[in-house]
């Protein structure tokens, strides 16, 4: 059985490739929602600091890119105010406004950023992407390691070595695969369509 897939054109983003419909925006938005919980579950501590690492960020990222501007951010805000009313999806199984929330507040602008890059066409090369990536990490930075500093009373020092240098490494291999995955599909799907 062969699906149809629509072809692609500069101003789409990835789920622009299925057939419009509300049930598909809402089917992606809490889709996106769920794969960012689910990703919040592989969680690795940190010494020293209250924030893990996780593939939170990742999936965050790649919703953005996925579905856009506005199905992005709709789809981390349904994760941050489910997370915030009890559903333990937040990092390793956790929920409610922690040391770490300023890091989702900062995906949900990234994921819009990123989305709104993406219909630019940001997301169909490895260089495009990679700078895309880099970007959406930085947004997701410059609203976390403020936010640590000011809920766990850190200095800004404290936060940055806390919040920031750790994950430097880890963000660059996310943003590698990134550079893979999404470069790729649209590869794919050209060549589908």
């Amino acid at each position: 059985m062969t699906t149809a897939v629509a072809p692609a054109h500069p101003r789409q983003v990835l789920a622009d490739l299925l057939p419009a419909s509300r049930v598909r925006d809402i089917a992606l938005v809490a889709g996106g929602a769920a794969l960012t919980g689910l990703a919040a579950q592989l969680a690795v501590p940190v010494p020293g600091s209250p924030v893990p690492v996780t593939g939170q960020t990742f999936a965050a990222l790649l919703v953005g890119t996925a579905l856009g501007a506005g199905r992005g951010l709709s789809s981390l805000a349904l994760y941050a105010l489910l997370g915030l009313a009890g559903v333990p999806w937040f990092a390793g199984g956790t929920s409610g406004a922690t040391a770490s929330f300023g890091y989702i507040l900062g995906m949900l602008l990234a994921a819009t950023v990123v989305g709104a890059l993406a219909r630019r066409g940001a997301d169909r090369s490895v260089v495009r992407t990679a700078g895309a990536m880099l970007l959406g990490e930085a947004i997701i930075y410059a609203v976390g390691v403020p936010y640590l500093a000011l809920v766990a009373d850190m200095t800004a020092t404290q936060a940055v070595a806390a919040g920031l240098t750790p994950f430097l490494i880890g963000d660059a291999v996310k943003a590698a695969l990134a550079m893979g995955v999404l470069p790729t599909a649209w590869k794919f799907v050209k060549r589908e369509g």
